[in-house]
């Protein structure tokens, strides 16, 4: 169980459920970073005392460094703020929930300092999956996923070896457009798109949920994380997100993980491994539960997870110019600059346009998400 920890991305679903756990926990908040919202990155600090804040937007970080003038939090910005956020001494474990490649060089800075890696921004791995597990194999870090899934499957194997794994069987409930067809969606809201059916999630996870992109960057995340192939992990749409995920043993033996639809929990085991600790979260109730159904996904109704699959495939800078390109197109429908079928449009575009380089460096990889980036904000602005 870690002692002191660093929230990357404070003011977001994930890590507000991260400073509420780490409450729960008596865990010291050492370390905070944020985008922006100063009105709750002050509130949060003022309540946790953590010895150093990063606010990434540089204005809005003199901002901040204002507002909390009578404090001795030393405040820092940018990248270099995150890198140092990322990197003090008095923590032990970083909790990535920035969004978008943003997240990527801090955890390997945290990595080189073995934090553990209680890993929640998705593109760290889809964009540089062999580049990121590389680094902490040699360094010896922990890397303990917080997504709902990848925890799932991280509990499903605690304890097994390496042989004994025949399948990952990734569940995913389909999100608020299950069985739709996509001509049926063409004029979907931001607010239909955010209304996820069971989990309460940020904007942007929310309409990847939707798009069932989401289910896409966690099967090429699941692939790094687990050391297998596209053809070891199989998605199973699974409408009441009771189970997790599963995996499927040699000797035809499942195993899943169950628990109520709450974020918190693999959170709270994230700081935690290998240790478990009573929670603050209800527990599921069996005598409630009507139900427990199965589908296979339809990839003619949800293109954006096949194209994500095609791109775990393809390899190289593949996923990460899908993933910079999903990013800013969902970004820009949120801002209704875009409408809701286009955002796949825009990611396969990317993808056509700007080809695949195989075995990429970190620069390279960077450089792709730039592209991407650049791409879609010129090829689809209004």
């Amino acid at each position: 169980m870690v002692n002191a920890i660093s929230v990357l991305g404070c003011t977001g679903s994930i890590g507000r459920q991260t400073i509420a756990a780490a409450e729960h926990l008596g865990l010291r908040v050492a370390a905070l970073t944020a985008q922006r919202k100063i009105d709750l990155l002050e509130e949060q600090a003022r309540r946790l005392h953590p010895e150093f804040v990063a606010v990434y937007d540089e204005e809005a970080a003199k901002q901040f460094k204002a507002a909390v003038a009578d404090t001795d939090i030393r405040v820092g910005s940018g990248m270099e703020g995150l890198l140092e956020a990322a990197t003090l001494q008095s923590i032990d474990c970083v909790v990535t929930a920035v969004s978008g490649a943003v997240g990527l060089k801090p955890t390997l800075a945290a990595i080189d300092e073995k934090k553990r890696i209680a890993l929640a921004n998705k593109e760290t791995l889809v964009c540089a999956g062999e580049i990121v597990m590389q680094r902490a194999k040699a360094q010896g870090a922990e890397i303990v996923p917080v997504d709902s899934e990848h925890s799932a499957i991280f509990q499903c194997l605690m304890g097994r070896k390496s042989g004994e794994l025949h399948k990952i069987l990734l569940t995913g409930s389909g999100g608020p457009f299950r069985g739709r067809a996509r001509e049926e969606l063409e004029d979907v809201t931001p607010e239909q798109a955010v209304h996820h059916p069971n989990w309460s999630m940020g904007a942007k996870i929310s309409v990847d949920s939707a798009t069932m992109m989401n289910k896409g960057l966690e099967f090429i995340e699941a692939m790094h994380l687990f050391g297998v192939t596209p053809d070891d992990i199989t998605v199973v749409v699974h409408p009441q997100s009771v189970i997790h995920s599963m995996v499927e043993l040699v000797d035809g033996t499942v195993i899943a993980q169950l628990g109520v639809p709450d974020m918190g929990l693999p959170i709270q085991l994230a700081l935690t491994y290998p240790e478990r600790c009573p929670s603050m979260f209800e527990h599921l109730d069996f005598y409630r539960l009507r139900d427990l159904s199965f589908e296979a996904p339809d990839f003619e109704k949800t293109p954006c997870l096949r194209l994500a699959m095609d791109c775990a495939r393809r390899g190289g800078t593949a996923p990460c110019v899908m993933s910079a390109a999903n990013e800013v197109a969902v970004h820009m429908f949120l801002r209704r600059e875009l409408g809701y079928n286009r955002i796949y449009d825009a990611a396969a575009g990317a993808v056509e346009k700007l080809g695949v380089v195989l075995h990429p460096d970190l620069e390279t990889i960077l450089e792709a998400d730039q592209a991407a980036r650049a791409y879609v904000r010129e090829t689809y602005r209004t």
